[in-house]
């Protein structure tokens, strides 16, 4: 969807399933996802949700929904 090499800012997101991702601070975001973390470059954001998500499980699997 994006380019891998870019120089756009990006934000750390969560959805109600506590799962991460990145997403422009030029676009809205989808329906379900929140800000969850820092604004910053691509790798900065990866880097962050590298220390933070440290299970990949989504939270209904965590807590045997």
């Amino acid at each position: 969807m994006f380019e891998d090499d870019d120089d756009r800012e990006y934000r750390v997101v969560r959805n109600d399933e506590e799962q991460y991702s990145i997403w422009p601070v030029t676009h809205d975001l989808p329906p379900g996802w929140q800000e969850a973390g820092p604004r910053g470059d691509k790798a900065a954001c990866l880097r962050h949700i590298g220390e933070v998500w440290t299970d990949l499980r989504p939270l209904s699997a965590r807590s045997g929904a």
